[in-house]
């Protein structure tokens, strides 16, 4: 068994490998007390340890680790972005609905994809009328996506 204290330690490494290291054994550790550092790690200048970071958070599948999830949505990385939702739809907690309808309206069709998908398997109603606005986006994949939420919804 690893020390999480050590790991959490190993998350402030000066060294990018090892952070990346430390937040991917961290999620394999099913250690709740890894959300805050891992969290807090979500704003690490490298894009691999918070690419690693949001993965950890997704595989701990806490809701305590939805507040950073939710402020991870706003990075610049757009695979960041598509990581973040998918952790949220392995989380599942309501306090993401707001949010991924916003990302209904992100510029980019995997983002608009996740958040629709993500919506169906939250079936919140208040989505309905946001993804009905996705049957006129340009890609059918997103369409297709926002189709497969609304019925799920509506189930």
């Amino acid at each position: 068994m690893t020390d999480i204290s050590l790991l959490i330690t190993a998350l402030r490494d000066t060294t990018i490998r090892k952070r990346r290291a430390a937040a991917t054994e961290l999620g394999k550790s099913g250690d709740l007390s890894a959300i805050q550092p891992l969290g807090e790690a979500l704003s690490d200048p490298h894009t691999g340890v918070r690419s690693d970071s949001v993965l950890a958070l997704g595989r701990l599948g806490d809701s305590a680790a939805v507040p950073y999830l939710l402020a991870a949505l706003c990075d610049p990385d757009v695979e960041i972005r598509a990581g973040v939702i998918s952790a949220l739809g392995r989380i599942r907690d309501r306090r993401s609905v707001d949010a991924l309808i916003s990302c209904l309206k992100d510029g980019d069709d995997r983002i608009r994809i996740g958040a629709a998908e993500v919506l169906g398997k939250l079936r919140d109603p208040r989505a309905l009328a946001p993804l009905n606005a996705l049957k006129q986006d340009p890609f059918l994949d997103v369409r297709d996506a926002a189709e497969a939420a609304i019925r799920r919804i509506r189930k």
